[in-house]
């Protein structure tokens, strides 16, 4: 049992305002693996005070200072990487190998990225008369959730302290044990006192005074679209600064060649990928309607192979997060079923022989059509719907009759084809045959957010613009 009674403010381990804790469930077994203090809008205060007293000094320290401190960090993390990937798997139900991989190694990329960055990064510039100057906003209060929890951390406290602002960290009350981690590698690494604080807690009691606080500058939210549109709320009267990464109902668009079967599969394979619970996720296939039964015949098999199980053994994928998820994913199958889709694979219920934990079955639905409740809402679990198209044309018409915005794919062996089609996706990530890149910024259009993150683009939001208008005469820069 785990047991996180205490809040990283102004460089110490403190005690909370309140004596409040809440328990944490693991979703494997369904029971309680630990237990974390609950924070209140007066440890907010608290860490907004020692963040704002650290300003001053941390905003003007220089490029190589702020690069060891990045190094010790990393020189930390790579240390408690196995502590990291233990408490994922349990606080979250990351599969041990996806855990100790993509997850962990997540935020050790975002972090070399992050230096690399910064090497080069021009926070002034010369322009006739004029010198532009990007100088760190502030106070920044730093919100992420429970399903890539050291990806979300990284993207958002490493540009953050590259740029020179110090912060308030409110990780996941879902998984809150990585979080706790995080700060006692910051902790160890000598991050100046105040620079990085972390308050535990759920939205109401540290998400709301966060991103209401007048000494706040910034938020940088990741979640759902419902919690973001509140956070934006909160934060209006202080005219603040807020940048969101939301919801996703993102397409993959199956180009018509001999690389069909194989792309299909591969779709399969990376929407099912951490319990399907990944904002960007290709949850919506499209493929051409002269294939689709090739597609289900593909997509039938490729989910059959997809392993659920006991996240510490060899398995695909674990359960989802919550009883409450599991509850909302079940809803939407049966849902999917009820409008007409066809139930290509999986189902309501959990899979065969696992009685405790929350775990779904890798369900694909196909002949969906895109008004489907299950082809518009964000299930977040291990749904693939697989819709047909008449033309490329009509592809692209689908993959953009969405609310969202947040991702799109294309998968094809004809690059020049597959790099128009992307162009044509109006989304702020868009992957061409499941390209990947640290230094690709990350974002959404429409209700899927607004703000970038990831490499160069992760700086810019944590940076205002100043003119300094004659600062020199034209002509002598």
């Amino acid at each position: 049992m785990r047991e996180y009674l205490k809040f990283y403010i102004g460089g110490q381990w403190a005690d909370p305002a309140e004596p409040r804790t809440m328990d944490v469930v693991n979703p494997a077994t369904e029971r309680v693996c630990g237990t974390v203090a609950v924070g209140s809008a007066a440890d907010v205060d608290r860490a907004v005070t020692a963040a704002r007293e650290a300003f001053p000094g941390w905003s003007v320290t220089g490029t190589r200072d702020r690069l060891e401190i990045l190094q010790n960090i990393l020189d930390v993390y790579q240390k408690r990487a196995g502590d990291l990937a233990a408490a994922l798997t349990e606080e979250m139900g990351a599969p041990a190998a996806l855990a100790s991989g993509f997850q962990v190694g997540l935020g050790a990329g975002h972090l070399t990225t992050a230096m690399e960055v910064l090497k080069n990064f021009a926070f002034s510039q010369q322009r006739g008369g004029t010198l532009i100057v990007r100088e760190p906003i502030g106070v920044c209060g730093l919100i992420t959730p429970w399903n890539w929890p050291m990806n979300q951390i990284a993207v958002k406290v490493f540009p953050a302290l590259a740029t020179g602002c110090t912060m308030v960290l409110k990780p996941s009350e879902k998984s809150p044990f990585t979080g706790q981690i995080f700060a006692e590698i910051l902790d160890a690494a000598g991050v100046p006192a105040g620079v990085f604080n972390l308050v535990q807690g759920d939205g109401p009691s540290v998400g709301v005074p966060l991103s209401r606080h007048p000494g706040v500058d910034m938020i940088s939210f990741t979640g759902s679209t419902r919690a973001g549109i509140e956070i934006a709320r909160n934060a209006a009267p202080s005219v603040k600064r807020v940048t969101q990464e939301l919801g996703g109902k993102s397409p993959n668009i199956i180009l018509d060649d001999e690389a069909f079967a194989e792309n299909v599969r591969q779709g399969v394979a990376s929407m099912m990928g951490n319990s399907g619970q990944t904002c960007s996720a290709p949850s919506r296939m499209l493929v051409p309607n002269a294939r689709m039964a090739e597609a289900i015949g593909v997509a039938r098999e490729a989910a059959a192979q997809t392993t659920v199980g006991d996240p510490s053994g060899d398995v695909v994928i674990g359960p989802v997060v919550s009883e409450a998820q599991f509850e909302k994913i079940q809803a939407l199958i049966r849902n999917g079923i009820d409008e007409g889709a066809t139930l290509v694979a999986g189902g309501p219920g959990r899979p065969d022989g696992l009685d405790k934990g929350f775990y779904v079955k890798p369900t694909v639905f196909a002949s969906v059509t895109n008004d489907m409740t299950i082809a518009r809402e964000e299930i977040f679990g291990p749904v693939l719907t697989i819709l047909g198209y008449d033309s490329v044309d009509h592809a692209v018409e689908i993959a953009n009759d969405t609310e969202y915005g947040l991702a799109g794919y294309v998968a094809g062996a004809d690059l020049d084809q597959a790099r128009a089609v992307a162009r044509r996706i109006r989304a702020g990530w868009v992957a061409i045959n499941d390209g990947f890149d640290f230094s690709g910024p990350f974002g959404g259009y429409r209700k899927s957010g607004n703000g970038r993150e990831w490499g160069e683009f992760g700086f810019h939001d944590y940076l205002e613009i100043k003119g300094i208008l004659g600062y020199a005469p034209d002509g002598a820069a």
